[in-house]
């Protein structure tokens, strides 16, 4: 199987690549503009000995004038040693410095190789705008401008090649430099379990791309860390809970087994364990509830719902309970929405049953109903000791009581009331908080306005 290249391999690679096609290209220009430097150059080289040779030339149309002329000729090609001349005239060739050559008939410049030996060949007439007038061929020995190109396209070859193999390495050792702030994640994701989430990745020392997913992921650890710690204290809570009504139950059994009794006494003993597992499956059942609501499975019904009505029925119930602990009942506006009644009312149920417990005598419960354009907001008020900022947000948690002492022995108020209140209203589509102060603590509940 083959082995994936790594993200710094790869870096490495491109920046290989893209030096190695960049430095090809600037030595391909580089070339082109040095050879037509090289064709510029020996095209003036030869415009100037034409110039030479027509003066030295000069009224030459004819084979006997070109034989009193061909010293003055020689002597002027024996100036430039790389340069030789063919001259012919109607098929006949006046003069032959290159013999043996096959030469370009064609007018202008051209480049020719012959026996490993490079020219540039000029054909022009030796008598300009005169029909039949003697042809110049000048060849011009460049073969020392070819070893230079051919040894700067070596050269070429070799820099790319060169620089293909540093830019690899100085890439590789960039790229791994630059990818430690991602390795630094991974041994951080490493050493993450559930009993190690208190590791952060440090924002200040990450690169500007990098930061904002160290910021994502000290997010993501740190509701890791929230969850298991909760996760924790919900199963150190359900053992309490149920320890003290299983060892009321063993007891009971026990001290009853330990010696024949009255029917009455094996009855009263059935009746005291039957409340006590009457309160363990009523936790199971609010337990199976707030899972049910973890998973997104409550769907609550849509029907339309006079609030007013509702909470005047939830009053009435508590109407007695509040006589007896000298609390007034009050409720105020009215409001239409859409909802599940029976969820609804256990939402409300709840609040109401805590706000009781709490008011003291002469205190005062209020519910108020408030509806606008963007939906229903319902608060559940009571007077007395206020509720401290910093346990509030905690105050939907699962099995939390803001009064920390437990009352071993008792199998009210598990402290699932809030947190099931706030699955209902979350189902619905709002939202739940709690206010403390100035003598008041309220319970807010918003609902959208139904679709």
């Amino acid at each position: 199987m083959i082995k994936r290249l790594s993200l710094a391999s790869r870096l490495a690679l491109l920046f290989a690549a893209c030096t190695a096609v960049v430095s090809l290209i600037a030595g391909v220009l580089f070339n082109q503009a040095s050879e037509a430097h090289f064709v510029e150059l020996d095209q003036q080289l030869l415009d100037g000995k034409l110039v030479a040779l027509r003066s030295t030339l000069q009224g030459v149309d004819t084979p006997q004038l070109f034989a009193q002329r061909e010293a003055q000729l020689r002597t002027e090609l024996n100036r430039q040693p790389d340069l030789a001349l063919r001259i012919t005239a109607a098929g006949q060739r006046w003069y032959d410095g290159a013999p043996g050559v096959a030469l370009p008939a064609a007018p202008g410049l051209h480049s020719l190789q012959n026996a490993g030996t490079d020219y540039r060949v000029y054909n022009v007439p030796l008598l300009p705008n005169q029909p039949g007038s003697p042809q110049l061929s000048l060849m011009l020995d460049i073969t020392h401008h070819q070893h230079f190109l051919q040894r700067m396209q070596h050269l070429i070859w070799l820099t790319v090649g060169l620089s293909a193999l540093a830019t690899a390495l100085l890439g590789a050792w960039a790229a791994r430099s630059g990818l430690r702030p991602l390795r630094r994640m991974s041994e951080v994701a490493a050493g993450v379990s559930a009993h190690s989430l208190t590791q952060r990745l440090p924002q200040q020392q990450m690169p500007v791309e990098l930061a904002e997913l160290a910021q994502a992921f000290n997010a993501m650890l740190g509701r890791l860390d929230d969850s298991f710690q909760r996760l924790s204290a919900f199963s150190a809570d359900i053992a309490h809970e149920l320890r003290t009504p299983l060892s009321n139950l063993l007891t009971h059994t026990q001290v009853i087994l330990t010696q024949p009794r009255p029917l009455e006494d094996y009855r009263e003993a059935l009746h005291s364990n039957l409340e006590e597992l009457q309160w363990m499956a009523q936790l199971v059942n609010d337990m199976l509830y707030l899972a049910k609501a973890d998973h997104g499975l409550l769907m609550p019904k849509r029907e339309a719902l006079v609030l007013e009505a509702e909470v005047e029925a939830l009053l009435e119930f508590f109407a007695l309970l509040a006589e007896d602990a000298h609390v007034s009942l009050v409720r105020e506006g009215t409001a239409h929405t859409a909802g599940d009644r029976g969820m609804l009312r256990r939402a409300l149920s709840n609040l109401l049953d805590n706000a009781l417990r709490f008011t003291p005598a002469g205190g005062e419960v209020r519910v108020r109903i408030v509806g606008r354009k963007q939906g229903v907001t319902l608060t559940v008020e009571n007077t007395g000791e206020g509720i401290p900022a910093a346990l509030l947000p905690r105050l939907f948690d699962r099995f939390y009581r803001a009064d920390p002492a437990r009352r071993e022995g008792s199998s009210e108020h598990a402290g699932l009331g809030l947190a099931i209140t706030q699955s209902i209203v979350r189902a619905h589509g709002g939202r739940i908080y709690c206010e403390s102060g100035a003598g008041w603590t309220r319970f807010v509940i918003e609902l959208p306005t139904a679709d």
